[in-house]
């Protein structure tokens, strides 16, 4: 990974939205039974959350993606032509329904075999 996304990635995490910290909370550290890594690089994309071995990634999305509709629709188009499942949630999901969505995660993880 070049050191300009190594730094973009790092300042990405740096200040992740308070949705992005209430998830992470309860990816990391393989509390799922799957490894999460924050604002991965796919390029020319970051990935809010990225399982390699399931090659899954989740993006929460808010108020900003309102009307970018066509552009979340390439940038999720270009990740599963590399072979990765997305799966969208907003963030009002995180703070209202966090237990639906980690069941909605874990069934995702199920139906994905590892690598």
């Amino acid at each position: 990974m070049s050191s300009t996304r190594t730094q973009r990635a790092r300042e990405l995490r740096k200040h992740s939205t308070p949705a992005e910290q209430v998830l992470w909370e309860r990816l990391r550290n393989r509390q799922l039974g799957a490894k999460f890594r924050r604002q991965h690089p796919l390029p020319p994309f970051f990935a809010d959350f990225f399982c390699q071995e399931h090659l899954l990634v989740i993006e929460l999305d808010g108020n900003s993606h309102i009307g970018r509709e066509t552009y979340d629709a390439r940038r999720t188009r270009h990740l599963e032509e590399l072979g990765c499942k997305v799966v969208r949630f907003w963030n009002w999901e995180i703070h209202n329904n966090l237990e639906g969505v980690l069941e909605q995660i874990l069934q995702e993880i199920a139906g994905r075999p590892g690598l």
